[in-house]
């Protein structure tokens, strides 16, 4: 499932590649992919005459905002991908379930060969009303809302939880899933099953600064594209991050950090990979 690096790429490349681009025509294919809409006409009636005017990102969730106050949020599910077509004549992928048109030319095409993902238009808030409220339930941003280790320490201690399990909760912290969650916790030197509400001062900071630096590192990287090149870009290129792991998918093969070798086990329902030697 492409996570946070992924999806701040892709909204990177949007940023350039549709702000103020006027939506002439909407095409949905598969309703399953707008199943939060009455109906497909209900969708495209939402942003056929409208402008795409920004570009935001809340965890793993596309922001794509209107000029009329509305948004378009789009969710990438565990396949999904958007594609920018320049030309209309270019062939459409196998699986494109939904195809946005531009009136100055190309389009904006949503691909998902197993369908978990979404596309859903958001109304414009009333006075006093929150942004967003399909989202509410998100935790904090790791890359955009900044704090104190000190306030991160008061977020892991009023939670009594194993954290990996903690790092993947959308509720707490929004956009991490099972790859960076191995990671985060490998550069931190902390184990999977520690107890959020067990950690030292030094701990919560090394977690802190490793859960933010390698989120980071990833988008410079333009995110992790694994064997099965499930995640590709805008312009479907795949990502670079996946040559930097340290843990994830390296079952069997020596810790970067330490030699001792890299273990798999199953946590949760996911396969969890670490160093039992330098991760404690």
């Amino acid at each position: 499932m492409p996570e946070l690096p992924e999806v701040e790429t892709i909204r990177r490349d949007l940023q350039s590649e549709v702000v103020g681009r006027k939506i002439k025509t909407v095409e949905v294919r598969n309703g399953r992919t707008v199943r939060r809409h009455q109906s497909a006409k209900h969708f495209r009636a939402r942003l056929e005459g409208h402008t795409l005017k920004s570009i935001d990102r809340a965890g793993k969730y596309l922001l794509l905002g209107l000029e009329d106050g509305q948004t378009l949020v789009v969710h990438l599910g565990m396949s999904g991908q958007l594609q920018r077509a320049k030309n209309v004549k270019v062939a459409k992928a196998p699986h494109t379930h939904v195809v946005i048109t531009f009136t100055q030319g190309g389009q904006l095409r949503f691909v998902d060969p197993r369908t978990f993902g979404e596309l859903f238009v958001s109304a414009a808030p009333e006075d006093g009303q929150p942004a967003l409220p399909e989202l509410s339930h998100l935790g904090f941003d790791p890359l955009e809302d900044v704090m104190s280790w000190e306030k991160f320490w008061v977020l892991l201690a009023a939670r009594k939880s194993g954290l990996k399990a903690l790092l993947m909760d959308q509720e707490f912290v929004a956009g991490i899933g099972n790859l960076y969650a191995d990671e985060i916790l490998f550069a931190a030197g902390l184990r999977y099953d520690r107890l959020s509400n067990s950690l030292s001062s030094q701990e919560v900071r090394r977690l802190y600064r490793a859960m933010v630096e390698t989120l980071a590192e990833a988008v410079k990287r333009r995110g992790s594209s694994l064997a099965d090149e499930q995640y590709r870009d805008l312009f479907g290129e795949v990502g670079d991050y996946q040559d930097q792991h340290q843990a994830y998918d390296r079952e069997g093969q020596a810790c970067r950090r330490c030699r001792a070798t890299i273990v798999k086990v199953k946590s949760g329902g996911r396969s969890t990979y670490f160093c039992d030697h330098c991760q404690v």
